[in-house]
């Protein structure tokens, strides 16, 4: 993934890690087209925004304009949300929202303050309240999925496909939706964003066992006694740290500490089935039986996104843009 190998340049610069991230980031080249998923924020953003704002090459920066004009055809204006899965014909899936999605907008916003445009952000904006005004629970949970009638736009209900139910709260969806929306405060203001972030941030909290290793869901019936998925603690820490930094509160930072130091100390694998992984203990897809405790690349980025946050914020700032409006 080449969002973590720039974080081990940024962290080593040695320049062989440089090479291999902007290697990694040619090989995404044709998805810059793609308009089957809504992963082009996960895909582009860390890769060719990154790859942009440390080396200066407009190759990087345009191509990330392109995925931008590529995920806003997802875009339905009758719900106003952005759709996760299928291709633009496939009926299925027209009205499926998933909280991960909040982790692409970051992509739309960047594509408007490069254009001028406000179309990209405004979209962004949208789905961030739809998604609010859906996804959390009164006590700060959220469900996977929410389905909505993609003709008229009105809302279905609450639904799931990685957690253990349309009731339950799958950690990894649970840590995406508090990076994202503390993520969407950044880039506008809103403080509605703000306090959603932080409603997550805290129901998360109340959740976590006591070794500080996310199960794979907060309601899965044998929780605490569950398996576990390492990348839902590498993202919480992450967006808490974000937190901390936009409330001034400390207590953020501290309980993301307590998430990176768990993880180091017990997550950590030479052994893994995924060739040359960081972090073991992930689970990808926990109802399907797949992957399960396993390595996934985004436990390593985010894992190293964390410890950089922490140890070397000013060179995180200049690969991803940690500011505020």
């Amino acid at each position: 993934m080449g969002g973590t190998l720039w974080m081990a340049w940024l962290h080593t610069r040695d320049d062989a890690f440089r090479s291999w991230a902007l290697s990694s980031a040619e090989k995404l080249a044709p998805r810059q087209y793609d308009t089957g998923t809504h992963d082009l924020g996960f895909l582009f953003y860390p890769s060719w925004v990154t790859a942009w704002r440390l080396t200066g090459d407009g190759v990087w920066r345009a191509g990330a304009l392109r995925a931008a004009d590529s995920l806003i055809q997802r875009y339905n204006p009758r719900g106003r949300f952005i759709r996760a899965w299928g291709a633009l014909t496939d009926q299925r899936n027209e009205g499926r929202v998933i909280i991960d999605t909040m982790m692409n907008l970051d992509l739309l916003a960047f594509a408007s303050r490069q254009t001028g445009d406000a179309k990209y952000l405004d979209i962004a904006v949208e789905h961030t309240k739809t998604t609010q005004r859906v996804f959390p629970r009164p006590d700060g949970s959220t469900p996977h999925v929410f389905d909505f009638d993609p003709d008229s736009g009105a809302p279905i209900g609450p639904n799931t496909v990685q957690g253990y139910s349309p009731t339950s709260c799958w950690s990894r969806g649970q840590a995406w939706g508090l990076y994202g929306f503390t993520t969407m405060y950044r880039r506008t203001g809103n403080g509605e964003f703000l306090a959603t972030a932080r409603r997550l941030a805290d129901f998360a909290v109340r959740a976590l066992t006591p070794d500080h290793v996310p199960v794979w869901d907060y309601r899965a019936p044998h929780q605490p006694h569950d398996v576990k998925d390492a990348s839902a603690g590498a993202i919480t820490a992450c967006g808490r740290r974000d937190l901390s930094a936009a409330t001034g509160r400390r207590s953020y930072r501290e309980v993301a500490l307590r998430l990176l130091t768990a993880l180091a100390e017990t997550c950590l694998t030479r052994n893994s089935a995924r060739a040359e992984a960081v972090v073991a203990r992930c689970t990808r897809n926990r109802p399907n039986e797949d992957g399960i405790e396993i390595s996934l690349p985004y436990a390593d980025y985010y894992l190293l996104e964390g410890v950089l946050r922490v140890l070397r914020p000013r060179d995180v700032d200049r690969a991803i843009d940690l500011s505020t409006v």
